[in-house]
């Protein structure tokens, strides 16, 4: 059932108790968990955080540390789950589940004690009727009883309430059928659970500025990663800008020190570019997926074409070259401003958003885009010294203040991630290796391929699938490609002979509600593939063998 009032229904049952705390590895979920842990530590309530990546990770977890604990919190996992009949529990156990995973599993939102859902119904949330998707099984199986218990010398050779019930029986399961395909076709996300987070604590009035942060990089994800609508991530970030002017309102008398020692938070028009402030600005444009597939950098053409705008706004390439913060003061001043006047000769889509900046002092200024590029690249860490427990420390760390150094570390290998993607999108568009399967696009990255190692992730692999789709769009002839979806697969293990398979929305299309998640559970029936449908989004784990026949019976079932 839904929570209505968070801190009644929510954090005041929790309050005295101790808390198991189970969180998914996305920088939202990652979000929700700093402002959790810091309410918890707030009040002194002892609590328990543990990583899960999938869902044997939820199980294990659950596990290992259910026997003392009464209550536990699912942060970005679980809410597509039956949670109850996944994990086993008992009638004393109650879930509070946060997550920005839609649709949300019937029985959770049906269940009258043990799952207690967190977050609010979006418009876009059709939930089926009570009535449509259950039956009153005791009333049934009366019926069924009564007509068995009656003598067969006094019963009519046909029984014809027993058969119209069957009938009636037949017709219902066929309409939820229905409904329920109609329902859990199509997967996307909701509100991010940072802002649901940020909520309760303005509402206690524990809220903070960190606190804004962490929910305005949690929001800022699901924009960068494009999980929800442009009028979604307008919605919610006005939402956090009236909090942003409330916290960071400063009087004429403030003191020089007082804004120092605290961190201040802004909102003002960004520059869609991938870690400017922290690059040079020639390869932040070259890495930017719109700036990129706008002159299509992977040709000598697109380069020369990227030359010829920089000249246009009067850049020298020595400027450009270097590192951005060691540009000259009145290039760094006028850049956004010249970029934008020329977007729209060069048809560059999208190259100035609203969003937030946060700044400690005189310290260079983060932008939240930045954050979510360098909390992501910690978080899909390739070292295999770091386990995932190892990966997740390191990215909650990297969000807070004091851990600047690991902040910066983050941001050097969203740099490399970068520059993988850019050399693989230019591999596949120079040999020609995206396949049109008829409804879909589909390409495979095949082991041994340079950078490999980089996409066994799925964050990573979904940054790598929509560079790669909007690249093709922007260079084939095919004018059905907008209107395409992309499949792209991966080898994930080796050993295991296991590869992820991942699909996004076409390219055209402003909805992000992607049809993917149910077709490969089809297709892998269809085909008796080995899978393990791990992941709580739509990325599926596949036997490496069988990647091609279920991508051929995807394009026979659509």
């Amino acid at each position: 059932m839904f929570v209505e009032d968070l801190k009644k229904d929510f954090y005041d049952v929790i309050l005295h108790q101790r808390v198991l705390v189970l969180v998914g590895f996305d920088v939202d979920a990652l979000c929700s968990c700093k402002i959790l842990q810091a309410l918890l530590q707030c009040d002194h309530v002892p609590y328990t955080i543990v990583p899960v990546q999938g869902l044997q990770d939820l199980e294990q977890a659950y596990l290992q540390h259910n026997e003392q604990i009464k209550y536990v919190v699912l942060i970005n996992c679980g809410a597509t789950l039956d949670v109850v009949e996944v994990l086993q529990a008992n009638e004393e156990k109650i879930f509070f589940i946060l997550d920005s995973h839609r649709p949300t599993n019937v029985y959770n939102i049906y269940s009258e004690s043990q799952v207690r859902l967190l977050m609010k119904l979006d418009d876009d949330d059709e939930v089926p009727a009570f009535d449509d998707i259950f039956m009153d099984e005791e009333e049934d199986s009366g019926n069924e009883s009564e007509g068995a218990s009656e003598p067969s010398e006094k019963r009519p050779r046909f029984d014809e309430q027993k058969l119209e019930r069957r009938h009636e029986r037949r017709l219902w399961e066929e309409k939820k059928g229905r409904i329920m395909y109609d329902y859990l076709q199509a997967s996307y996300y909701g509100t991010a659970s940072a802002v649901t987070m940020f909520e309760l604590a303005w509402k206690m009035s524990k809220d903070t500025n960190d606190m804004l942060w962490w929910a305005i990089v949690g929001v800022t994800e699901q924009y960068v990663h494009c999980l929800i609508e442009p009028g979604k991530y307008l919605n919610d970030s006005g939402f956090l800008q009236s909090h942003v002017s409330r916290h960071n309102h400063r009087n004429e008398g403030a003191t020089v020190s007082a804004s120092v020692t605290c961190r201040r938070i802004a909102y003002d028009t960004e520059l869609n570019l991938v870690l400017y402030r922290h690059w040079s600005l020639f390869e932040s444009l070259r890495h930017s997926r719109h700036v990129a597939c706008a002159f299509k950098v992977w040709t000598n053409k697109g380069v020369k074409r990227l030359m010829e705008f920089l000249a246009d706004m009067g850049m020298p390439l020595v400027q450009v070259k270097q590192k951005f913060t060691s540009m000259d003061v009145e290039f760094k001043a006028n850049v956004e401003e010249w970029i934008e006047g020329r977007a729209q000769k060069y048809n560059l889509q999208r190259i100035v958003f609203g969003s937030f900046h946060t700044q400690y002092g005189y310290r260079n200024k983060y932008c939240a885009m930045d954050i979510v590029y360098a909390t992501t690249a910690l978080l899909e860490s390739r070292e295999e010294t770091k386990t995932p427990s190892d990966r997740f420390l390191c990215a909650l760390d990297c969000l807070s203040r004091s851990n600047v150094e690991l902040l910066l570390k983050g941001v050097e290998s969203s740099k490399q991630l970068m520059t993988a993607i850019l050399n693989t999108v230019n591999g596949f568009i120079d040999m020609h290796q995206i396949i049109s399967a008829g409804p879909f696009l589909y390409g495979f990255l095949q082991q041994g391929t340079p950078d490999v190692k980089f996409f066994a992730r799925p964050l990573c692999l979904m940054m790598l699938a929509r560079f790669l789709l909007h690249a093709y769009v922007v260079t084939t002839r095919n004018k059905k490609a907008k209107s395409l979806p992309l499949v792209l697969s991966v080898p994930s293990s080796v050993a295991e002979g296991t590869s992820i398979l991942i699909g996004v929305p076409p390219h055209s299309e402003e909805c992000q509600k992607n049809l993917f998640g149910k077709a490969f559970e089809q297709a892998a029936e269809k085909t008796g593939s080995r899978t393990s449908h791990d992941f709580f989004d739509t990325s599926s784990k596949f036997n490496s063998a069988t990647v091609t026949k279920i991508a051929k019976t995807l394009r026979i079932s659509q």
